[in-house]
């Protein structure tokens, strides 16, 4: 009797029993390790003596300080988003739409900024192309370049935050089919008006996704920021670190990290407006490929010769990490010496294996939880959905101190008492980077026709066996683009684990960070 005073939707999703417990897990594992933590920080921002008050927030905008890091923020986050999608789209359509050499190496080089600490790279950059670089001063003698500052730091966030949105970018176009730019050359259009018209609008939903991670990444890093920015540049990121690790003002700090998910849902909001309710379909289940002819010759060596360059950076990068690894002692004695790979066995053996096995657990989990969660917002209808995506971006979009912290206060009392113990390393990393994922898979399941998988369902299969056997497969570039991110990326980060690691389970970016503070910049070179 009850049953005729439900909805049709709410009648389908009662009898898709997986689906309804995959969203209500999903979503209760969600409000626990992504709101809960957001929660306990905004508490901390607005609780003055026990008392409700928005007085720190009001100190803080009041300040021109503050608000010219807001603004530098900003600007360093579009320019720093624009350039990696630009740089990520050409390099992934070289690879993925013409016939150039070298490819297996090149996607390697491409994906290689990813797996080192950004304020390596920050070093990297320093020291080919600072004030003494060696090529600013030793190539060109330039001695007045100052790579501090805005044009620095959007290079190295540029090189770091490129390689995401190419491997975002690099599923999408292996999921279009070139036999529809076949088809618009055979009616006669040119080569570039079959990429302006065809392949560019079928690309969108995964040019808006990169875009949007890669500007919010921007904003919450402040690795980057910390090295190149300079007091006379301030970024938010970098403001909310030093009130908290600083001027240990935890409520200033929460209050600045709090501001940044204003532009971060603004962007949000701003993909979900483009892509609206367009569609993207180009995976039908026919079959049929062909090989793109969308670039002319003279289009394909220049692409080529811009992909060099970028690898080209890459190695030389690299390359001045390896020397500097190297040294004695690096600017004074050059001379190459294998005490640091020593220094780092004797010491660091047991945090290596530490890292490498948080990475290797919460590879998988991040990979494929960002996937279903992708599949649940496309393709299924219940409560609650609107807003899953956008919760599963607000670790991404705040500083990883401020998660580190907001985890910190979470997790340190039962019932759930985390603390010291490797699942909050494990969660942390999880929840923080499964958006990568999440954007990846949506942006190729809006290519992909429902039909193909409605057709398994009306043959008697469960959502749960079609997201297996059919999604799954189809969906399988943004899945290891996913695996890859989340990997690197436990194996890289710091901003929050630095608050998390424990006498029990550290990681080798902390102890990167331990010999940097000590300034004892040689050894943690080659843990990089």
């Amino acid at each position: 009797m009850f049953a005729r005073f439900l909805t049709e939707p709410i009648r389908r999703l009662l009898a898709d029993s997986p689906v309804l417990i995959a969203a209500l897990v999903i979503q209760s594992v969600f409000l626990v390790f992504i709101v809960w933590p957001l929660i306990r920080v905004v508490v901390v921002s607005v609780a003055r003596d026990g008392v409700i008050s928005l007085d720190v927030y009001q100190e803080q905008l009041r300040s021109w300080y503050v608000q010219r890091a807001i603004l530098n923020s900003l600007t360093v986050g579009v320019l720093t988003a624009a350039a990696s999608v630009a740089v990520g789209f050409a390099y992934a359509y070289t690879l993925v739409r013409t016939a150039v050499p070298l490819k297996r190496l090149l996607h390697i080089l491409a994906i290689l900024p990813i797996v080192s600490p950004p304020f390596v790279s920050s070093i990297a950059i320093i020291l080919l192309f600072g004030r003494g670089g060696i090529i600013t001063s030793g190539l060109l003698g330039l001695r007045d370049c100052n790579i501090y500052g805005l044009n620095g730091l959007v290079l190295a966030q540029t090189m770091t935050f490129a390689p995401v949105a190419y491997l975002v970018l690099r599923g999408v176009l292996e999921g279009i089919d070139p036999t529809l730019e076949d088809a618009a050359l055979n009616l006669g259009a040119t080569r570039w008006a079959v990429f302006r018209r065809v392949l560019l609008p079928l690309a969108l939903p995964g040019v808006t996704s990169a875009f949007l991670v890669v500007f919010i990444e921007s904003l919450a890093d402040f690795g980057n920021p910390l090295l190149l920015a300079g007091s006379a540049f301030p970024v938010l990121s970098v403001q909310a670190y030093l009130q908290i690790t600083g001027m240990f003002n935890l409520q200033a700090g929460a209050a600045l990290s709090v501001l940044l998910l204003i532009p971060s849902i603004g962007a949000f909001l701003a993909h979900r407006r483009v892509i609206g309710r367009r569609q993207y379909v180009t995976v039908t289940g026919r079959p049929g490929r062909s090989a793109p002819k969308t670039a002319s010759p003279l289009a394909t060596w220049l692409l080529f010769g811009v992909t060099a360059l970028v690898a080209a950076l890459v190695v030389m990068f690299y390359a001045v990490i390896l020397v500097g690894a190297l040294a004695r002692t690096w600017g004074v004695d050059n001379r190459p010496s294998l005490e640091a790979l020593h220094y780092v066995l004797s010491v660091g053996a047991d945090t290596i294996k530490e890292t490498l096995a948080i990475a290797l657990v919460s590879t998988p989990i991040s990979g494929m939880l960002g996937m279903v969660v992708a599949f649940l917002v496309v393709r299924k209808r219940f409560p609650g959905r609107a807003s899953l995506e956008l919760i599963s971006l607000l670790n991404f979009a705040l500083p990883g101190t401020v998660v580190g912290i907001g985890y910190v206060l979470a997790f340190n009392q039962r019932p759930l008492l985390l603390t010291g113990t490797m699942v909050i390393l494990v969660a942390c990393f999880v929840f923080r980077y499964v958006p990568v994922g999440i954007q990846a898979g949506i942006a190729v399941l809006r290519q992909i026709d429902p039909a193909i998988e409605e057709a398994a369902q009306n043959r008697g299969a469960s959502s749960a066996l079609t997201f297996r056997r059919v999604t799954l497969p189809l969906i399988r570039p943004a899945f290891f683009s996913a695996l890859v991110f989340a990997f690197v990326r436990a194996m890289t980060a710091i901003s929050a684990a630095v608050f998390l690691v424990s006498a029990n389970w550290n990681l080798m970016t902390v102890q990167i960070l331990s010999e940097v503070v000590r300034a004892d910049t040689t050894p943690p070179l080659p843990t990089a």
